[in-house]
């Protein structure tokens, strides 16, 4: 696989090489998670501080992460502390929670400077959660001092240039699983060229100096002959690509598709993450959740197409209104 497509991989579909720098600070093991859905937490302790064990470790429970349950760890004293949450939760069953655990302390243990060990609580996220970052700062006690991962990045900062970054769980949008379905066919965009239909595409919104990002669709081909997806063309990126995922080896890898992606007679083609999709490269500005974005779609044989983008989460799925499946 060329540089140019590993490095379009990792940064459209959340690929980070950063092993060693990440096994320096504490991190969560799941780090994506739907709001208004349980989740369990897994903070993964990597070493002590300045070479001496691990004493306590101090978990502070960030707003809009309600009903949490720690975990007991043997060998180690539980303690939570409570509080009011910044506003009224709806929960389970109708109830209304105004309270919860806010901090959770396990102390008594002790975990080596050359060993790691992780320590678990268990949640669920508000649904009125907003997609993007939110941060679980941790403190470390130690035999010597104490590290603290509490920093949190200014707009626009690079986290991975914060000496201490609290971990970070990444906030993925809701999506309703009941009632929606007319709602989506009815917002769903569709446009026919030749014998083909395109449904809904969709993009990801992009973080701040991304260089590419990831387009979606369905494609259904009405006739009797094949066609192709060749290309397009987008104002806000410089070069427009079709590329595949799949699985070679057991490593996950994308290539681009030089003579396009086929799409056979009868057949419907789901271009989604992790499978088929259109690269924007050279991005020339992001792309920002909630906004619809113009471009153009090519095939070999119906030709050129205009069509519309609905952009979604960072990471997130197809935006409300941008998809929905046959059943």
């Amino acid at each position: 696989m060329s540089r140019k497509t590993l490095l379009a991989s990792s940064i459209a579909f959340g690929v980070t090489f950063a092993a060693a720098s990440a096994l320096a600070h504490v991190t969560l093991e799941v780090r994506e998670a739907k709001a208004g859905a349980p989740y369990k937490a897994t903070l993964r302790i990597p070493h002590g501080c300045d070479g001496t064990a691990t004493l306590k470790v101090r978990a502070q429970i960030p707003d809009g992460v309600i009903a949490v349950k720690p975990m007991p760890k043997p060998g180690w004293q539980l303690e939570t502390v409570t509080g009011k949450y910044d506003k009224t939760y709806p929960y389970y069953h109708g109830q209304q929670l105004t309270e919860g655990v806010r901090e959770i302390v396990w102390s008594g243990g002790k975990l080596p400077d050359e060993h790691y060990d992780e320590f678990v609580f268990a949640g669920f996220l508000a649904g009125d959660l907003k997609p993007g970052p939110l941060y679980i700062p941790v403190t470390q006690e130690c035999e010597k001092g104490e590290a603290r991962w509490a920093d949190i990045p200014a707009p626009g900062q690079d986290r991975h240039a914060l000496k201490a970054p609290a971990p970070a769980l990444i906030i993925l949008a809701q999506h309703s699983q009941h009632g929606s379905g007319h709602a989506a066919m009815a917002d769903s965009k569709v446009y026919k060229v030749g014998s083909l239909t395109i449904e809904a595409p969709w993009a990801r919104a992009t973080p701040g100096g991304a260089k590419v990002a990831g387009g979606f669709m369905k494609i259904t081909n009405n006739g009797k002959e094949p066609d192709r997806l060749i290309g397009g063309t987008v104002p806000f990126a410089g070069r427009f690509e079709v590329h595949e995922m799949a699985v070679e080896g057991g490593i996950m890898k994308m290539r681009e598709l030089s003579k396009g992606l086929e799409i056979k007679p009868g057949e419907t083609v789901e271009l989604k993450p992790g499978g088929y999709h259109v690269m924007f490269m050279d991005l020339k500005s992001g792309l920002k959740e909630g906004e619809t974005i113009k471009g153009t779609l090519v095939f070999e044989k119906a030709g050129k197409v205009d069509v519309e983008y609905k952009v979604g989460a960072i990471g997130g799925g197809a935006p409300m209104g941008g998809g929905h499946s046959h059943h």
